[in-house]
């Protein structure tokens, strides 16, 4: 627990490689497309759960694992973004199942340490094209829903991107009160 507490306040974050392809505005809405690398990640499924209540519970397992909780005892260091993965329902609101997905750090991206929640996979993920927007504020459910469907509607018909999923990005520590970024990204098709 200290080491997952000394990681998220006084270590840098590594940020998730990318790099930003366009830009573009409408209807009063900044979004970027971007390349974002690929790379190995830590992911945790929250399933039966409310979007806010299931993210929260796989944020702390992967800042426990990133704080020394995994075979070699070793704090990696905060990486950013938080990545959730959400999975919109016919009417707009999200189900009640989650992936939430860390960036591992460069350092340890060639052997990451195992970790000892047997509920977090490492996994490896190809790189990807995203549409993203981003807003300030403690981002809730209801957030990501609502910048979700500005982005859709700022993209209009001639992006293609996945609409069975989208991810929800926190990048800040939950202690950081101003300045808070979260972004909202489609992957483009």
């Amino acid at each position: 627990m200290l080491g997952m507490i000394k990681n998220s306040l006084l270590s840098t974050v590594e940020a998730w490689p990318y790099r930003v392809l366009s830009k573009g505005e409408k209807e009063q809405l900044s979004y970027e497309e971007r390349a974002c690398e690929g790379g190995r990640f830590a992911v945790v499924e929250v399933a039966g759960k409310p979007f806010d209540e299931a993210s929260k519970e796989g944020v702390l397992k992967l800042l426990k694992y990133v704080g020394g909780t995994n075979d070699k005892g070793v704090g990696m260091g905060m990486t950013a973004p938080v990545s959730i993965t959400a999975f919109p329902a016919e009417d707009g609101s999200l189900q009640q199942k989650v992936k939430v997905s860390l960036w591992i750090p460069n350092q340890f991206q060639a052997n990451p340490p195992c970790p000892s929640d047997e509920s977090i996979k490492i996994e490896e993920k190809q790189g990807m094209t995203v549409y993203s927007t981003q807003f300030g504020g403690y981002a809730k459910e209801v957030d990501y829903v609502n910048y979700a469907a500005k982005l859709k509607s700022a993209l209009g018909s001639e992006a293609e991107y996945r609409k069975d999923f989208y991810f929800c990005n926190g990048y800040d520590p939950p202690m950081k009160p101003y300045g808070r970024r979260n972004e909202v990204w489609f992957v483009k098709e």
